[in-house]
């Protein structure tokens, strides 16, 4: 195979995968097809999809490490330069905002996932407890164990990633009437309490 073809293959595999993502946030796993994909993508047919992924669930979970590998490019940066707790969730949440697709599709796929049998299960499974440890250590190390509040650092991560996800439905549903930055900034200064930095505007 010529760098030519390696480079047609690997463009050919990225359309895809941005046509599954549409439709997988639109219907859901179990709702999709192939053949709606290879129509989304253009130009290929539901056997050329299964050429390049193999079984839908092989392209499923390439979606997913997609996704999860364009959000943490984005976040590049957060939480490196001596910031508090609050001022990342901040970031994160106007990097969601200026994302909506990111987020729309995860939370497609990760209700979808509770069902039995689905194949992303795993993942979002490893995926709420990574961001459970993540956030407990962060609060952990910055606030104390336990916290101001009186809360375990684990329990207010759980708490953060609940409301996270929360606020994002909501927001994803009626994006003029809920303010998603706001609302979850109020929450993390009641969960923190006065240890946490008020907030500045931007100069």
């Amino acid at each position: 195979m010529t760098a030519t073809d390696r480079g047609e293959r690997v463009t050919r595999r990225e359309e895809i995968v941005r046509a599954a993502t549409e439709v997988f946030a639109e219907r859901g796993y179990r709702g999709t097809s192939l053949a709606a994909v290879a129509e989304r993508a253009g130009g290929i047919t539901a056997q050329g999809v299964l050429h390049h992924f193999g079984t839908k669930e092989a392209l499923l979970l390439e979606v997913l490490r997609a996704r999860q590998a364009e959000f943490a490019r984005s976040r590049e940066g957060v939480g490196d330069d001596g910031i508090g707790f609050v001022e990342r969730m901040r970031r994160v949440v106007a990097i969601m905002q200026r994302q909506p697709g990111i987020p729309q599709s995860m939370m497609v796929l990760s209700a979808d996932s509770v069902t039995a049998g689905h194949p992303a299960h795993s993942f979002f499974v490893e995926r709420y407890a990574g961001l459970r440890a993540h956030f407990a250590a962060d609060l952990g190390s910055e606030l104390g164990d336990p916290l101001p509040s009186g809360l375990s650092a684990d329990a207010a991560a759980t708490l953060v990633v609940a409301m996270l996800d929360g606020l994002r439905l909501q927001w994803l549903l009626d994006p003029g009437r809920v303010d998603i930055a706001q609302r979850m900034e109020d929450f993390l200064m009641v969960l923190c309490g006065s240890a946490s930095p008020a907030h500045q505007p931007p100069g």
